[in-house]
């Protein structure tokens, strides 16, 4: 099972981007897409750029991902509340 993590561009070298996620940077290959912008969303698998999304669908998905970390930390430590 593969889950895609919206990764915000931060700078373009090339075909080569640095992406954001908290404050966690990677880098990535923009290769298998086009128009590829400073300030994009892209779902990335596989160390490559393969999906441009809407800055509006990665913020909620970006939240839900947040809340569903929360609800199993909550859960790992035993607190209910």
């Amino acid at each position: 099972m593969c889950l895609a993590i919206p990764s915000r561009i931060v700078d373009i070298d090339n075909e080569m981007a640095t992406i954001d996620v908290d404050g966690v940077r990677r880098k990535c290959s923009l290769l298998l897409l086009q128009n590829a912008r400073v300030g994009d969303y892209v779902i990335v698998h596989a160390g490559f750029a393969i999906q441009k999304i809407d800055e509006a669908a990665a913020l909620e998905t970006l939240a839900l991902l947040r809340e569903a970390a929360e609800m199993m930390e909550k859960k790992m430590s035993g607190s209910d509340g």
